[in-house]
């Protein structure tokens, strides 16, 4: 949690409300001087070669490997989560994720010549370069406030872009922890630069100061004003928002690890996660035994502050979302959902923002539980007869951001896979693919535009150049340039009917007639 005051804010343990620290206020009106600044180190940063940037993220590595312990308890303690969280979902993958792009960024920004798509062109040589954005604008959110931030930084900073990071206002110490871990990398001066700024500020000014990609990881209706906002200078987006992901457990699931796996995907990081479980439809020959494990196993998570490790759920980062989360839980009853299980909250009374781990059933896809985004620690368990009712019910979101299909018959559950709407499904598991250095993130619907992390998602950080470079460019023209005549269509479309027309005799007559107009090639001025 935050206080902001006019000159800067105070970071707050959610849990304890011990004050962290004190972060100055950048000014808004400053971002556009920022911006120069950092294209100015991106120009020079540009010059070097893919190669040759690569040795910089190394000492990334080495702080993020010599400073786990440290990390892994500013995430806590600025988020409320469990430090084995911000260790498996945040530090590790970002380290793996290092590792992954020090070697795979050289071969993604190569440069590829293309083969001529037609013989008629073979002295059309071409090939496609990536070419930096320029600056890039990142705003991240508070529930994954390194990791997700983490892989667009180094991204970006790796393709050749200066990065400008403006880090949630609730987390702010975990933004002075990015701050240093990209301080070890030794970069140029003001390639990489922090801000901190309002939240509702950030969009809007990163915009005006001119930008050249600005990414945005947040709600749909905020993803949706920038959009509005970007359309006025065509500046690109890139956005990752929010899920309603579908969990589908067929009849002949292993009912253990898919209960273990709903367990950790739906309430992991006290379920705030944009791709983690929120609905669980089960295959109604199993939905009895399925529902009793999972009511066995809610009821014996541990809910607390971490201070031993032996917890399995934190807390709700701010006090607004444990509101947005239990008017989600009372309008599921006051439609007719049931409670199945809870967890217990913590003893401690002076612990704030705990909420318990909520299984719900008898839940209806008019329930703004099933309709929406949850994003805390509820799982909604509903029945299906048939693998298409399953599909029906998984795809009926306006959201498509994960899914998955736990089944033992994993040729079934690919097929069942490839039929749902979502960016990621994964097979007997969830959520984890966040943390594959190698997969893209991004979502189907509302749920974003582009991806980021893998191949794909180091391609949204530059753009596509291509070069043609013609190897007849001694002639003095190209064929069909002017002057025009009559004698020009004929032996252009004598192409034309010499590549594609039917039969033998009809192309010889459209080679010829194109052969007639060859000379014209070599003639050394347009009057003829």
């Amino acid at each position: 949690m935050s206080e902001t005051s006019a000159a800067y804010t105070t970071a707050l343990n959610p849990v304890t409300g011990e004050k962290l620290g004190q972060i100055p206020l950048d000014r808004v009106a400053d971002l556009p001087e920022r911006v120069q600044r950092a294209r100015r180190a991106q120009e020079k940063w540009a010059q070097i070669s893919v190669k040759d940037r690569m040795p910089y993220f190394y000492g990334v590595l080495q702080y993020l490997t010599q400073h786990t312990d440290e990390l892994a308890e500013t995430i806590a303690r600025d988020t409320g989560k469990l430090r084995i969280d911000a260790l498996a979902a945040e530090v590790l993958p970002a380290a793996m994720a290092t590792h992954y792009y020090i070697r795979k960024a050289p071969k993604f920004l190569r440069t590829k010549k293309l083969f001529p798509a037609n013989i008629a062109f073979l002295n059309k040589r071409s090939e496609v370069r990536r070419v930096p954005y320029g600056v890039l604008g990142i705003i991240s959110p508070w529930n994954y406030p390194f990791a997700i931030p983490f892989s667009e930084v180094i991204m970006g900073l790796m393709a050749g872009n200066a990065v400008i990071l403006k880090t949630a206002s609730e987390t702010q110490m975990v933004g002075q922890t990015l701050k240093q871990v990209f301080e070890a990398a030794e970069l140029p001066k003001d390639l990489f630069q922090l801000v901190n700024i309002p939240g509702r500020e950030a969009g809007p000014g990163f915009l005006q100061a001119g930008v050249d990609k600005l990414f945005f990881t947040g709600s749909v209706p905020v993803g949706k004003a920038l959009m509005k906002l970007a359309a006025d200078t065509l500046t690109p987006l890139n956005l990752e928002l929010g899920g309603n992901d579908a969990m589908i457990v067929c009849a002949d699931a292993n009912l253990e690890r898919a209960a273990n796996g709903a367990i950790w995907a739906g309430l992991s990081n006290a379920g705030q996660s944009c791709g983690g479980v929120e609905r669980i439809y089960v295959q109604r020959d199993i939905y009895a035994p399925f529902c009793e494990l999972l009511k066995q196993k809610t009821e014996r998570l541990r809910v607390g502050y971490d201070r031993d490790f032996e917890v399995d759920m934190g807390a709700i980062t701010t006090e607004r979302q444990m509101e947005s989360i239990q008017k989600q839980i009372d309008d599921a009853l006051t439609k007719g959902a049931h409670i199945l299980a809870q967890s217990q909250l913590p003893g401690q009374k002076e612990w704030k923002n705990f909420m318990p781990a909520t299984v719900l059933m008898d839940v209806t896809h008019d329930m703004d539980v099933m309709k929406h985004e949850t994003f805390g620690p509820v799982l909604a368990v509903m029945p299906f007869d048939s693998e298409d009712q399953a599909l029906k019910l998984a795809n009926d979101s306006y959201l498509g951001l994960t899914g998955s299909v736990w089944s033992a018959n994993r040729a079934k559950a690919k097929k069942l896979a490839t039929q749902i709407k979502a960016g990621a499904v994964t097979i007997n598991d969830h959520l984890m693919s966040h943390g594959l250095a190698e997969t893209s993130w991004g979502g189907f619907n509302q749920s974003g535009i582009g991806r980021t992390h893998g191949e794909a998602g180091f391609m949204e950080m530059t753009q596509s150049q291509f070069i043609v470079d013609d190897w007849l460019g001694n002639l003095n023209r190209d064929l069909w340039w002017q002057p025009y005549s009559a004698e020009l269509y004929n032996g252009l479309k004598g192409l034309l009917t010499g590549l594609f027309g039917s039969g033998p005799i009809l192309r010889f007559k459209g080679w010829w007639a194109l052969m007639k107009i060859l000379p014209r090639m070599f003639k050394d001025t347009i009057i003829e």
